[in-house]
């Protein structure tokens, strides 16, 4: 398992690497295309589709602050999955990024990355968790 989980993160990251600029990881690139949009590039709550929203959107690089200075990785995981999400993500049948994350999802990868969606879509989604931590302000 653990060998097919690195196979899969060096396969994605070697695809996401020449699109994307060399100083973005992995989890950069995934919060660029899933979250800016209404989290904004910094993270805070401000980007180009939250005056479109009801309610406020969370300061994300608060995260850890508001969780005793522990970052929710779980918390974080089962929201980006969508394990029971409702609110501005929506449901499992219609978050605001589509089947981006979802296991389940009808649609196939359209390319042969030799590990399962499964596979592919937990490294997508960890990739992502890792760069909310990294962006977590003291």
């Amino acid at each position: 398992m653990r060998r097919t989980l690195f196979s899969a993160l060096l396969i994605v990251v070697a695809s996401v690497q020449s699109g994307a600029s060399e100083e973005m990881t992995f989890g950069q690139v995934e919060y660029m295309n899933s979250c800016a949009q209404c989290h904004g590039a910094d993270g805070k709550g401000g980007g180009p589709m939250a005056g479109y929203l009801s309610g406020s959107l969370p300061d994300l690089t608060q995260l850890q602050n508001g969780n005793g200075g522990i970052f929710p990785v779980s918390s974080i995981y089962q929201m980006i999955e969508g394990a029971g999400t409702m609110g501005p993500h929506g449901s499992r049948e219609m978050p605001a990024w589509g089947n981006r994350y979802s296991v389940a999802a009808d649609d196939q990868i359209s390319f042969d990355l030799g590990v399962s969606r499964e596979t592919y879509v937990k490294t997508r989604i960890l990739a992502l968790v890792e760069y909310l931590a990294f962006i977590q302000e003291q």
